[in-house]
C-alpha cells in the first residue's frame, strides 16, 4: 500500500504543479477566459489514462499462462523505465519547468483561431504523461499484489495529492518540494529495482530467461514473505525471500547505477555544478 500511495502522491503533485503553473499564469496575465480549456485538457488526460489502463487490464486477462507471465514482465520493464524517467525528468526540468510551461502557453495562444485547441492539446499532453506513467506502474504493482491494499493506497495518494495541490495554489500553502522530490526519488528507485527483479522472474516463468537461476540466498527461515514484515517489504519493494543470482545482480547493479546518477551534482551549461539539494524545486508557490 505504501509504494502506490507515495508514487501516486508524487505523480499527483507533479500534475498539480503543471496544471497550477499554467492556470496561475493565465490568471495573472489577464487571460482567465482560457481557463476552461485547461480543465478540458486535464479531464481528457485523466480519461485517456483510465482508458489505457482498462484496455491493458482486459487484454491481459485473456492471455494463457505463459503469455500472462510475458505480459507481466513487459509491463514491469516498462514500469521500471517509466519510474526512472519520472525521477530523472523532475530532477533536470524542475528549475526551468515554470518558464517552459509559460512559454508553451504563449505559443499555444498565438495560434489565432486554433488557440483553444492548441492550449487543450498542450495541457492534455503535459498531464497525460503523468497519467500514463501511473498506469504502467500501477499495472506492474497490481500484478504483484493481492487484495485491495494497493488500489486503496493509490487512490489515497491521488486524493492527498489533490488536497495538497489545492492548498498550494488556492490558499498559498508552502511545502518543501525540493526535499519531497529528492527523498521520494530515492524511494522510487528502490521500488523500480524490485520491479526489475520481479520482471526477470516473470521472464523465466515465460521461458525466455533461464540463466543464473541458482538461489543467491534463502531468508525463508529468518524473514519469510508470509511474516508481517516480509509481507510489508514484499508489497512495497517486491522483496523475495529466495531470489536467484540473476535477480540479485540486476537489483544491485540497477541501484548502484541509478543512485550514482541521481545523487551526482546537476551541471547546467554556464553554471556551477548544483547538487540535487540545491537544484530541485524548493518551497514552490505559483
Amino acid at each position: 500500500m505504501l509504494a502506490p500511495f507515495l508514487i501516486m502522491l508524487r505523480e499527483g503533485i507533479e500534475a498539480a504543479l503543471i496544471t497550477g503553473i499554467i492556470a496561475s499564469y493565465l490568471r495573472h496575465s489577464g487571460r482567465s477566459q482560457w481557463l476552461p480549456a485547461v480543465w478540458i485538457g486535464v479531464f481528457l488526460a485523466i480519461a485517456v489514462s483510465l482508458f489505457v489502463g482498462a484496455v491493458l487490464q482486459l487484454v491481459s486477462a485473456e492471455f494463457p499462462q505463459k503469455a500472462q507471465e510475458l505480459f507481466e514482465a513487459f509491463v514491469g520493464l516498462i514500469a521500471v523505465v517509466v519510474l526512472v524517467s519520472m525521477v530523472t525528468w523532475m530532477r533536470k526540468a524542475a528549475r526551468t519547468m515554470k518558464a517552459g510551461l509559460q512559454g508553451s502557453v504563449d505559443q499555444a495562444l498565438a495560434q489565432g483561431s486554433g488557440a483553444s485547441l492548441a492550449l487543450i492539446g498542450m495541457v492534455f499532453f503535459s498531464v497525460a504523461r503523468e497519467g500514463v506513467e501511473s498506469v504502467f506502474f500501477l499495472l506492474a504493482v497490481f500484478q504483484q499484489s493481492q487484495g485491495m491494499a494497493a488500489p486503496l493506497g493509490a487512490l489515497l495518494g491521488m486524493v492527498v495529492a489533490l488536497i495538497i495541490g489545492l492548498a498550494i495554489y488556492g490558499f498559498g500553502v508552502r511545502i518543501n518540494l525540493r526535499r519531497f522530490f529528492q527523498w521520494t526519488g530515492l524511494f522510487i528507485l528502490v521500488v523500480a529495482a524490485g520491479l526489475l527483479s520481479a520482471a526477470i522472474g516473470s521472464l523465466h516463468e515465460a521461458g525466455l530467461w533461464n540463466g543464473l537461476q541458482t538461489p543467491a540466498y534463502d531468508l525463508s527461515h529468518a524473514l519469510p514473505v508470509s511474516s508481517l514484515f516480509g509481507t510489508l517489504l514484499s508489497g512495497v519493494f517486491n522483496y523475495q525471500e529466495a531470489p536467484t543470482i540473476g535477480q540479485s545482480i540486476a537489483w544491485g547493479l540497477f541501484l548502484a547505477i541509478t543512485f550514482f546518477l541521481f545523487l551526482r551534482p546537476v551541471r547546467v551549461s554556464g553554471e556551477k555544478p548544483l547538487t540535487p539539494a540545491a537544484g530541485e524545486p524548493q518551497n514552490v508557490r505559483v
